[in-house]
């Protein structure tokens, strides 16, 4: 009796737990590749399971974000994208992720689960099944959606911003978004993080910062059928890649597989040599955003279609307005998202992208919104007197922000149909809109003209790239050999490519690919930079700003004009110990590498130390009476200059820090060891000596008759010392370094008061500084300069692809 009562009980309780879902009243139904049900009364979302084991794409995201470019969490944040499936596991279902990074593309099922089991594989979620009817599982789907998928808590925790957890009390779920569609189910959450704040930023966009509250997006998206044919990655092609380990490879060919990522087009009439597409790529544009923006942004993304109709599509990629009614996080719209943050920061272009294949599901454009300001005040800087007669005159420092916005649309757009950055395209006539561009102005006849500060439309490069992704070729043709085609010819049309890691200038090598620089040649550029920016600030006036701004407005509007040379001056060090290469396969039509030519090493040399000069770091006297005490209310900001005299505009701190850029990229103990290397390679290059006596003839060798600029050349000369003592004791020199550069400063030492100063008391610093330097070697510490003002926009990160 015992043992029926029991059994009875377990029934009854069965039957209640069952009954939890379907049975319930007032849920609302969504019905769409998941069905699922909300219930108002306890905030809870009922998902229905019908196909288990059955693979598809989860993709977490950032609907709404923090507002600061340090901290990264911003609104249209993409997050990570995973192929997942649910899995019966006793009273569970289980949300799994197979590790798709080792595979086994073979038709052995043995083989295939060898490598299953030889790596891991995730469990994101456990699921109690509080009902199954028919083939259907119904769980609470609450719990997944309250978690922190983006890592909010752990990027506020890695910012040094603070430990933050969620409250649950103060979230819920969030239906304006929650949506099913046929393809695709969207859900969202509005998560309040609890915490203690440590760090300044984020109390500088929060209204409480022991409470901050975003919303997380989750997308379930049924995977694309297998009709996409992957194309090979070639390292020459600027195309952005995805790869995997395939065991089934026989032992003869690479194990790693390489592939593109790009969208899925095809020809309407593949045999026509203009044909519509089948499905044009489409993007929207965020209806958030106002005019005149809004235009040069529609402009500036159709561009594309210029690359496409080249290689024979008709109207394949489309830029629209997005319906008012539609998500930006949905999957089915690619989107070009315009993102507010308290400061300047980067755009940059995200993509979801199948990994099983390398098919983009959705593109993803951020544009923050603050960047055309910073192009306007650089416009407002070089005009000569724009408000002289009127304040209402920016028309044309609005038109050469917009030229530089069309042109940052196409280039996050690029990121998400495909490409990387080519950081050599600007020595070529301006040709790929995925560099990154300076505004080219030129001085004519004694005057700055603007007309040309951007390119306008798509690049040849770029075109040559849509050329390599996009096209389709005859069914008899060999898919290989035509795409070699493509790239032969664009190495016989002098085209380049180089991307981010050998275009930085921290130790980079590469002598063409560059950041923000002009022209073919790095030195001639620099000159014309500093003939243009000696005849702007000769110019500057009160006229720069509007009746009736404070004169710490026309400070700040100074900051990008005194250091208008920075990136160009960047660009030449690089020349300097520099190497000339290709990404080059055998057989193709690139040349390795090799050393940068002396003569046109030492021409960039004699360019860089006009950056190392007072002539030209020097503020002029004159224009210092423009640049008084802050006003109250408009205090400094990490873009305002940094001094040493308190309220007092500091000059000489400005040449300090303006010569600190040269001499950390030109002293950067790489570079030093590249200059031994190939000086002892071939006698005949410019060897280190030679670079640190020219840089110590044309600063410690120099004395002028007027104090002002002598003195600002000795804020020169310091960093010079500095960085030559950081050579002799860096852990990265050479030996042969360390001993060039002791020797150099022995020598030094010994002739302070013959030859290199007239002054007795700052040849007595100097002494002291390296007799302290020479005593305890051990305790020499690189001391930062004053630091420069953020010219790149803010934040940690740079314009990236975001590849999840």
């Amino acid at each position: 009796m015992k043992h029926v009562i029991q059994l009875t009980f377990l029934f009854l309780f069965s039957i209640s737990i069952q009954a939890q879902v379907t049975n319930k009243k007032d849920l609302k139904a969504y019905e769409g590749y998941f069905d699922f049900y909300y219930e108002e009364a306890t905030d809870k979302i009922y998902l229905k399971v019908e196909k288990l084991n059955d693979q598809f794409l989860y993709v977490n995201s950032l609907a709404s974000g923090v507002g600061s470019n340090d901290i990264g969490l911003d609104r249209g944040q993409l997050g990570n994208e995973r192929v997942v499936y649910f899995q019966k596991a006793g009273n569970k279902l289980l949300l799994i992720q197979p590790n798709l990074k080792f595979r086994a593309n073979t038709d052995n099922e043995l083989e295939k689960k060898s490598i299953e089991q030889a790596f891991a594989k995730s469990v994101l979620f456990g699921f109690k099944i509080l009902e199954q009817k028919d083939d259907a599982f119904y769980v609470d789907f609450t719990p997944f959606l309250m978690e922190d998928a983006h890592n909010v808590s752990g990027r506020l925790k890695g910012r040094g911003e603070g430990t933050y957890k969620i409250d649950a009390s103060k979230s819920a779920l969030a239906l304006e978004r929650t949506k099913a569609f046929p393809k695709n189910v969207e859900f969202e959450a509005m998560l309040t993080f609890k915490g203690n704040p440590t760090g300044r930023n984020l109390r500088s966009v929060t209204p409480t910062s022991t409470l901050v509250t975003v919303t997380q997006h989750h997308s379930f998206i049924e995977l694309p059928d297998d009709n996409y044919k992957p194309r090979a990655f070639d390292t020459r092609s600027g195309a952005i890649s995805m790869s995997y380990m395939d065991y089934a490879t026989p032992i003869q060919e690479d194990i790693r597989k390489r592939f593109i990522i790009r969208h899925r087009l095809e020809k309407k009439n593949p045999n026509a040599e203009i044909s519509e597409a089948k499905e044009p790529i489409i993007y929207y544009l965020d209806p958030g955003t106002p005019e005149p923006v809004r235009s040069a942004l529609l402009e500036g993304a159709r561009w594309w279609n210029q690359a496409y109709e080249a290689i024979g599509f008709k109207d394949a990629f489309q830029v629209k307005m997005l319906p008012k009614d539609a998500d930006p996080m949905d999957c089915r719209y690619n989107v070009i998202q315009w993102v507010h943050r308290s400061t300047r920061g980067w755009s940059y272009g995200g993509s979801v992208v199948d990994p099983r294949t390398g098919e983009i599901i959705k593109g993803h454009v951020s544009l923050g919104s603050l960047r055309i300001r910073q192009d306007f005040m650089i416009a407002q800087a070089l005009m000569n007197k724009p408000f002289a007669d009127r304040d209402d005159n920016y028309q044309p420092m609005l038109d050469m922000a917009l030229a530089r916005i069309r042109q940052l649309s196409a280039h996050e757009v690029g990121h998400t149909i495909g490409f990387a950055h080519n950081f050599a395209a600007s020595a070529n006539n301006r040709a790929s809109v995925m560099d990154y561009p300076h505004p080219q102005i030129e001085l004519k006849k004694g005057k700055i003209d603007f007309s040309n500060a951007y390119a306008t439309g798509i690049g040849d490069w770029d075109k040559v790239t849509v050329a390599y992704s996009y096209s389709e070729f005859d069914k008899n043709s060999d898919e290989k050999t035509e795409l070699n085609k493509i790239l032969k010819k664009a190495t016989e049309d002098g085209h380049r490519f180089i991307t981010d890691s050998d275009a930085r200038a921290a130790g980079g090598a590469h002598s063409t690919a560059h950041l923000w620089d002009n022209g073919k040649s790095a030195a001639e550029e620099l000159n014309a930079v500093l003939e243009l920016r000696k005849q702007a600030i000769a110019n500057f006036s009160e006229d720069n700003i509007k009746s009736y701004e404070p004169y710490s407005v026309l400070e700040d509007v100074f900051v990008p004009l005194y250091f208008y040379h920075r990136y160009q001056t960047e660009a030449a060090t690089k020349v300097i110990g520099g190497l000339d290469y290709n990404y080059a396969v055998k057989d193709g039509e690139e040349f390795t590498v090799k050393p940068v030519d002396v003569k046109l090493q030492k021409e960039t040399l004699d360019a860089i130390l006009k950056t190392l000069s007072a002539e030209n770091l020097a503020i002029p006297k004159d224009k210092l009476s423009l640049f008084p005490p802050r006003a109250f209310g408009y205090g400094r900001t990490r873009e305002s200059f940094k001094g040493k005299t308190g309220v007092a505009f500091d000059p000489f701190s400005a040449a300090n820090t303006a010569s600190d850029v040269t001499l950390k990229f030109l002293l950067h103990p790489e570079r030093a060891n590249r200059l031994v290397l190939q000086k002892s390679l071939d006698d005949k290059q410019i060897g280190l000596e030679e670079v640190i006596n020219e840089i110590m003839s044309n600063t410690f060798g120099k004395n002028y008759s007027d104090s002002y600029i002598n003195d600002s050349q000795h804020q020169v000369n310091v960093n010079v010392l500095k960085y030559l003592m950081n050579l002799a004791v860096n852990d990265e020199s050479y030996f042969q370094v360390k001993a060039i550069v002791n020797n150099i400063l022995v020598k030094s030492l010994e002739n302070f008061g013959k030859s290199y100063s007239e002054s007795e008391k700052f040849d007595l610093q100097y002494k002291i500084m390296m007799k302290e330097f020479f005593e305890h070697p051990e305790k020499f510490k690189l001391e930062a300069a004053p630091k420069i003002p953020d010219g790149s926009p803010i934040g940690s990160g740079v314009c990236e692809y975001n590849q999840n």
